[in-house]
């Protein structure tokens, strides 16, 4: 029997799973519920879960091999979902990223590893991450440790509104990148007035509005125009009436860059345009930057071997944009670049959705509904890499 047909034989399993987690979703690194569900999943499996960086780490196989990392994110949004599943959420909170999914599907391929545990040649390590949504749950576990002795990591995401069949699962690229991305925060100081005399004050939405069209600059004429570059400022905040100029104003947003030397450089100089502008109105103003991940990029050795075991997976649908000349460079991030840039890696997409079938939402959307039949070969697709490759690379 094939790893799909077993996963199949589990799907209902899974899909309950999905539903308790869909039902319960909850944010960041605040997942109580949601932490003791798969805690007592994985040991009901024979597995000694342990708490690490705000998330669950788990391992099966053998020693004397190599590992391989399989991650989950496991938070949601902060959106007031608008589905009429049975199982909705109604907290406030909403899984419309899928990571319901990904969680079930892990623990999916944990039943799948766990059966195959005598065959391993080395070790599967399940990572279940806390706070991708807020790109700070991968780098607080490889902080903790969570890569340690790792030799290849797989992470896979589903998404919606697709044209390919569910439980398609698509390589990126060995080409492929998810940009990186950095929230910034920018406070103007400057000097409150009446509004008929703005010559005794400084006027800090002035400087505020000065910033914005400078940092447009940035991408038209200090990046090479190969390169890519998206700053959006996403909030402009400042004064609390007409007749009055306010003393203190805020802007923030996000970078988007796909090199991370062009992730650095473009942080350092916004600072510098930043503070050089206030100057020149009498102003003060800084920039404060928040959470953000690196570039991901996929490892080509990997990318190689993963695509030959995919193809060994009889009953799911793979699909190699690099046979298409379409391999993938999205401005969208994701926060498993943490673990891409400490361990060779790959990044898998899933179809979770065809919009001939009626799924027609996009990811974070509030009517976002993820087609259940795509659980099965996720689960499929996670344990199939991970027996193999071991083997593949004992």
């Amino acid at each position: 029997m094939g790893i799909y047909q077993e996963a199949l034989d589990i799907k209902e399993e899974i899909i309950q799973d999905r539903r308790f987690l869909h039902q319960n979703p909850e944010l960041g690194f605040d997942l109580p519920i949601t932490l003791d569900f798969v805690e007592k999943k994985l040991k009901e499996m024979g597995y000694s879960p342990v708490r690490l960086g705000g998330g669950i780490v788990a391992e099966a196989g053998n020693e004397g091999g190599k590992c391989i990392l399989l991650r989950a994110d496991m938070d949601a949004l902060p959106v007031e979902e608008q589905t009429d599943v049975p199982f909705k959420a109604t907290n406030g909170k909403m899984h419309a990223c899928g990571h319901d999914c990904h969680t079930a599907n892990l623990l999916g391929a944990a039943r799948l590893i766990k059966k195959h545990e005598d065959e391993l040649c080395g070790k599967v390590r399940l990572m279940f991450q806390p706070a991708e949504e807020t790109m700070e749950g991968a780098r607080s576990m490889v902080e903790a440790g969570v890569c340690q002795g790792v030799d290849a990591a797989v992470g896979m995401h589903v998404f919606t509104n697709l044209d390919t069949p569910a439980g398609a699962v698509t390589l990126r690229g060995k080409n492929a990148r998810m940009a990186a991305v950095d929230w910034f925060e920018i406070i103007i100081k400057g000097k409150g007035c009446h509004g008929a005399e703005p010559d005794q004050g400084v006027d800090p939405l002035n400087v505020m509005v000065h910033i914005h069209l400078a940092l447009q600059t940035l991408n038209a004429r200090e990046l090479d125009p190969t390169d890519n570059l998206v700053v959006t400022i996403g909030q402009m905040h400042g004064g609390t009436t007409s007749n009055v100029i306010p003393g203190e104003a805020f802007m923030s947003g996000t970078i988007r860059t796909l090199k991370n030397e062009t992730r650095a450089r473009v942080k350092a100089r916004m600072c510098d345009i930043v503070e050089g502008i206030a100057a020149s109105f009498n102003a003060e103003a800084y920039v404060v930057y928040g959470a953000g991940c690196p570039v991901l990029t996929e490892n080509a050795g990997v990318y190689d071997q993963v695509k030959e075991l995919l193809g060994d997976l009889e009953g799911v649908a793979v699909i190699d944009l690099d046979e298409t000349g379409k391999a993938e460079v999205a401005m969208g991030s994701e926060d498993f670049a943490y673990v891409a840039n400490e361990v060779p890696s790959v990044f898998l997409s899933l179809s979770a959705g065809n919009t001939k079938e009626g799924y027609c939402y996009p990811l974070h959307h509030p009517k976002a509904m993820m087609d259940e039949e795509a659980l099965a070969s996720g689960a499929a697709v996670y344990a199939q890499v991970a027996i193999q490759w071991l083997k593949m690379n004992k």
